[in-house]
């Protein structure tokens, strides 16, 4: 799949323009990753999001002993790691290939950039990062509680 066509199938980048889109695939950087890789760690400080466009990869985090437990397993075209972006903060959680994969990489200096150039755009693409989160929270307070979502 080309970076464009991935980009109109995420969830991330309904509502967005067809110029729109195509100024987020010139400033996304495809990155490959083999099943295993860490694409990144929990802890690490965080300034980009990933778009999945093949493979796929594992989300991770660290119990209150040290074990690893799964979070979640995301496919094309899921994405990840718009958290930080948000919030500033750190990585909640460890990110790796489960098989070979590969992922279009945006910095939040490309965001910036878009955000100049489109700002309703770039309200779209804050509005549907907010929807998505909204969703897992909802799906993970499910899941701990044991209640529909």
């Amino acid at each position: 799949m080309e970076k464009l066509e991935v980009l109109q199938k995420s969830p991330l980048f309904e509502m967005l323009s067809q110029p729109e889109l195509e100024l987020l695939a010139e400033l996304s950087r495809p990155r490959r990753y083999s099943a295993g890789e860490v694409v990144f760690e929990e802890g690490d400080l965080g300034d980009s999001l990933y778009v999945l466009m093949n493979g796929e990869v594992e989300v991770v985090h660290k119990g209150s002993k040290g074990e690893l437990r799964a979070l979640a397993t995301l496919r094309p075209p899921e994405f990840f790691g718009e958290m930080s972006l948000i919030d500033k903060e750190f990585r909640s959680a460890t990110v790796r290939a489960k098989s070979d994969s590969t992922m279009l990489h945006l910095t939040a200096e490309n965001l910036a950039t878009f955000r100049k150039n489109h700002k309703d755009g770039f309200a779209f693409l804050v509005i549907n990062i907010a929807r998505v989160l909204s969703t897992r929270l909802r799906e993970t307070n499910a899941r701990l509680g044991g209640q529909p979502s």
